[in-house]
């Protein structure tokens, strides 16, 4: 049974009409689409996935899967934007006017639980940046340079303020990146040392405090 629900007569792909709001079906498949690719681009790489197994995994055929993206590259792309909006949210909730503390720990807590229960989409990106990023080069030097920046300018303010140390705020994020990132790009290693990983909770609560007790250590201000 095809269960999608494009619009396909005559196994002709309808053209799209750029202005014309999704519906929720689409949305649905789509992010169906999505899920699918992730899986498969971060087992096989790019060069390696095949869009006819996409549209197995995504349960359609591949002409209803074309109909929604029209090529591996724009799949791939897709991909990329969307687990790279899921992965930045995070950083951009950095308050100006709240609290280092909390506002720090409850960033590096939630990359510690996207780590934990989005395994597959820090690897793809991990690995598409380690290639030099040739399908979101334009995104790492634009939206992405950009919200470091306007983050670097919060860490900033918080310095002048008296609250943390006058530090290269965008290394203190660089650090996070790393140390947060690391339970899921290197699971493997993480598993054979310990016999568990990130996504156990009592595991994760020990990264947490240790990271974030290692962060707060240097960032408090000198007196």
């Amino acid at each position: 049974m095809n269960m999608d629900a494009s619009p396909e007569r005559d196994g002709k792909t309808p053209p799209k009409t750029a202005a014309a709001p999704r519906t929720r079906i689409q949305e649905k498949n789509r992010a169906r689409i999505l899920d699918a690719a992730l899986a498969t681009f971060s087992r096989y790489g790019y060069r390696g996935a095949r869009v006819e197994q996409i549209a197995e995994d995504a349960g359609m055929s591949k002409s209803n899967l074309l109909y929604y993206f029209g090529s591996k590259s724009a799949i791939y792309k897709a991909v990329l934007a969307d687990l790279l909006d899921r992965w930045l949210a995070p950083l951009r909730t950095l308050d100006l006017d709240g609290d280092p503390r909390q506002e720090l720990t409850a960033y590096i807590e939630a990359k510690l639980r996207f780590s934990a229960e989005c395994p597959e989409a820090s690897r793809l990106f991990a690995n598409e940046v380690m290639q030099g990023a040739p399908m979101i080069r334009d995104v790492l030097e634009g939206p992405l340079k950009s919200l470091v920046a306007e983050k670097s300018d919060v860490l900033r303010h918080w310095a002048a303020r008296g609250l943390i140390r006058d530090i290269d705020p965008p290394h203190l994020i660089f650090l996070i990146w790393a140390t947060t990132q690391h339970y899921s790009d290197f699971a493997t290693q993480i598993a054979a040392i310990t016999g568990t990983g990130i996504e156990d909770e009592s595991f994760r609560k020990a990264a947490l405090d240790t990271l974030t007790g290692l962060v707060f250590e240097g960032l408090m201000p000198r007196r």
